[in-house]
């Protein structure tokens, strides 16, 4: 495990420890309601979610969290570090991928979002990686400039899809594979 890094916020930058994983089911819980129109997971969904997929040791993703000097985590880093398919030279192939940002409502434009930015700048880099990509809702406003302030540009020839049910069981359907599975391996 990574030592938390110093950073000039008065927030404690780090992956994700044990002792943290009480506090960080309430943060998920919150961020589940942020986008759900308010409705809240059971508690116990969540830690089992968070112990047995997110962090899983066959689990890709990572999470950084900004704590408080008491240990509570108010905000998370969500990311993974990935390969790209197209850049080959050694410095331009590794890059990482933010899944999701959040802070509490109750911590907001208190520092822990840059802090929670300055710590996986540093993770990346410390990683090989010279580049992070993320998604952002069109209508975050308050998200674009704070991305925008840290010095992040638009990536205007990108956009975002997403395929759910009903439509992503026709296209298995139409693939005649019986087992997706297999069809991986």
């Amino acid at each position: 495990m990574q030592a938390p890094h110093p950073t000039k916020h008065r927030f404690r930058i780090e992956l994700v420890a044990e002792h943290q994983h009480a506090s960080l089911v309430d943060l998920l819980c919150e961020l589940h309601a942020f986008y759900d129109q308010g409705a809240t997971p059971p508690r116990q969904v969540v830690m089992e979610h968070l112990r047995q997929n997110l962090l899983a040791p066959g689990s890709a993703q990572r999470l950084l969290v900004a704590s408080r000097s008491d240990g509570v985590v108010v905000g998370l880093a969500a990311f993974s570090l990935v390969y790209s398919l197209v850049e080959f030279a050694e410095d331009q192939r590794r890059h990482c991928q933010l899944k999701e940002l959040y802070v509490s409502s109750a911590t907001r434009s208190q520092g822990a979002g840059r802090a929670l930015m300055h710590g996986l700048a540093r993770h990346a880099m410390e990683h090989g990686c010279r580049r992070i990509d993320w998604p952002v809702k069109a209508s975050n406003a308050r998200g674009i400039l704070f991305y925008e302030s840290l010095g992040a540009e638009r990536v205007a020839e990108r956009l975002s899809y997403r395929l759910t049910e009903p439509a992503l069981g026709r296209l298995v359907l139409e693939s005649g594979c019986a087992d997706v599975r297999s069809a991986q391996s």
